[in-house]
């Protein structure tokens, strides 16, 4: 008799066990993912590619970010600047640059929309980045089954646990079995 219930214990425990072993991997092969995801080694620099007067308008002493800004590990270095009214050059005291952002440094062009010529380089992604953002997501959703895993594993705890109580009551003699009056 006993025997029976400590076998219904152990099935529990057993996939308690198998289902938190389960979620650490799972947890480790997220996180290692999202590490990969980020790591330098499937980003490449690309070629530099050139921009030709690429309209800033209303340039102020905040500054006006280039239509690239957004892309990883951008670098931009301008060539020239000018009015893109009347096309005369702004000379670089007039500005100043930080990376993709160009900001009026004088009263003298405010207001003013600017044409801007500049080349940039950024970290392309390679083939492997979808690879590894695929494999992170699938392994990531793995745990919207836990709880489905759970309920199961404790209707099944459930059933065997009232299975051994009822045979335990009739091996007891308490219920009237075939035999009784």
């Amino acid at each position: 008799m006993k025997n029976k219930k400590a076998q219904g214990l152990n099935i529990l425990l057993s996939v308690v066990t198998s289902i938190f072993i389960i979620g650490l991997l799972v947890s480790i092969f997220a996180l290692m993912g999202g590490s990969l995801m980020n790591s330098d080694s499937l980003y490449q620099t690309t070629d530099p590619v050139t921009v030709i007067n690429e309209t800033l308008s209303s340039v102020d002493d905040t500054g006006e970010n280039f239509t690239v800004v957004d892309y990883r590990g951008v670098v931009c270095t301008i060539s020239q600047v000018t009015n893109a009214t009347n096309g005369a050059i702004i000379s670089t005291g007039n500005y100043t640059q930080t990376n993709c952002n160009l900001a009026n440094a004088t009263i003298d062009f405010g207001g003013l929309d600017w044409n801007v010529t500049y080349s940039y380089v950024y970290e392309a992604p390679m083939e492997a980045v979808s690879v590894a953002n695929d494999t992170t997501t699938s392994i990531s959703s793995v745990t919207d089954w836990f709880n489905i895993f759970i309920v199961i594993t404790a209707m099944v705890v459930l059933i065997l646990l009232i299975t051994i109580i009822i045979v335990a009551i009739r091996g007891s003699g308490m219920m009237g079995g075939k035999g009784s009056a």
